[in-house]
């Protein structure tokens, strides 16, 4: 037999071809038949030589192209084993998922490079250099919460103070408690006296806090007897029909869906020089500069893991009847894991924390005009409201909207640009 030229049909490869006719070494086709992904077609029982089929390539090539991509093990398993269309909707999620990560760090990158520029830049600078007075930064602030015009009660929390801004949309018996329980445990890192923190130590303080608040979630599910079950079952009920359990009829553990309790969570806290932000679910949170609009979040909602595939268009997403249908949320499960970033704040940025209430039932467009149009952030929240009641109200809306403005002067380099603030 043939082993270091491709291989004849019905012939069998050693492990030395099949390595270099699949681009995989010798030491990763031995993993591979370890794990189970890839054996080999035959196995001498007497020198333990590894040999292999040529149909065997075609799953080889598959793993070597998948392990470029970065997937782990145990996914490329469950892919090899799907059929073509299947596979390729899985590795089209997977990379979607990827970027999502990608986008989620981007902006953490970016102020680590800053922040370690400016130190180099510091150590290096002599008094000689000089200072110049500067305007520091801060924000300004409004949070209201309205029942809407359908359900009888109020599941949303709005706050906001100099430090935490927060909306919380809670489902379920139980998820106003939630929401409310949520805010709280985020609540002590905005009434910190401390100065304006490092904005890294603000990133592990705020997830910290998160994973504080889920605990407190979990209690309050415990108290009230429910589930706790949210993943691919829970939801803010945007559908209109005046109920606060899970939106879809049951949880799927034999309960009528009363039982479900959770929140979803959208934070950002005030560092002096950056809003460093944490979120799970599908309240979002909005950034206004420059005129445009831009969403910062991204939605934990099964229609939108639909979209991210490219089986859904934006667009069909809107009036898709499961686009209340949380993937992720603040349920009291061990698995959760909140998304947390970082955004330099610049005098001028408007942000905009909401829960669905609105960005399910306006128009992003109309979102924009308004918060462009009113400088007053306790008469926008009030006119975002109002947009949400002369669309129906089917649902709770909640809406925090922050300025970042100039706030006391401070000693800067001389040289520092006037849009970026000094850090303390």
């Amino acid at each position: 037999m043939r082993e270091d030229t491709e291989p004849g049909v019905g012939e069998l490869l050693a492990i030395g071809a099949f390595a270099r006719a699949s681009r995989l070494s010798p030491k990763a086709l031995r993993l591979y038949d370890e794990l189970g992904l890839l054996p080999p077609a035959r196995v001498d029982p007497v020198n333990g030589y590894r040999r292999y089929a040529p149909d065997q390539l075609e799953r080889a090539r598959l793993v070597a192209w998948l392990r470029r991509l970065g997937m782990p093990l145990a996914r490329i398993r469950e892919v090899c084993e799907l059929a073509a269309g299947p596979a390729a909707e899985a590795v089209s999620a997977y990379w979607a998922q990827v970027e999502a990560d990608t986008a989620a760090r981007r902006e953490l990158a970016a102020f680590l490079v800053g922040q370690l520029r400016k130190e180099d830049g510091n150590m290096t600078k002599t008094p000689a250099e000089g200072t110049r007075r500067r305007r520091s930064l801060g924000i300004r602030y409004a949070a209201l919460s309205d029942t809407g015009l359908v359900r009888k009660s109020n599941q949303d929390t709005a706050y906001a103070d100099d430090r935490l801004l927060a909306v919380a949309d809670g489902f379920g018996g139980a998820g106003a408690t939630a929401g409310a329980a949520a805010v709280e445990a985020l609540r002590g890192l905005g009434s910190a006296d401390d100065g304006a923190p490092h904005p890294g130590d603000v990133l592990n303080a705020l997830e910290d806090a998160a994973r504080r608040a889920n605990r407190s979630v979990r209690e309050v599910v415990a108290d009230a007897g429910g589930c706790g079950h949210a993943a691919g079952a829970g939801g803010s009920g945007t559908d209109g029909s005046g109920t606060d359990g899970c939106g879809t009829g049951g949880c799927g553990t034999g309960g009528s869906g009363t039982d479900v309790a959770g929140t979803t969570l959208t934070a950002m806290l005030w560092t002096g020089s950056h809003l460093a932000l944490v979120h799970v679910g599908d309240s979002r949170a909005y950034l206004l500069r420059g005129g445009e609009l831009f969403q910062i979040t991204h939605d934990h909602t099964h229609v939108q893991s639909l979209v991210d595939e490219g089986r859904l268009t934006p667009e069909e997403a809107e009036s898709h009847p499961q686009r209340a249908l949380l993937v992720r949320a603040l349920d009291g499960r061990d698995t959760f894991e909140p998304e947390v970033g970082l955004h330099e704040a610049r005098r001028g940025d408007r942000y905009l924390l909401c829960s669905d209430g609105l960005s399910a039932v306006v128009r992003s467009d109309a979102v924009r005009d308004v918060l462009g149009a009113v400088a007053d952030p306790v008469r926008a929240v009030r006119e975002l409201v109002a947009l949400a009641h002369g669309a129906g109200a089917p649902d709770n809306v909640s809406c925090v909207v922050a300025d970042v403005v100039t706030d006391e002067a401070a000693d800067v380099p001389a040289d520092a640009p006037a849009d970026v603030p000094a850090t303390a």
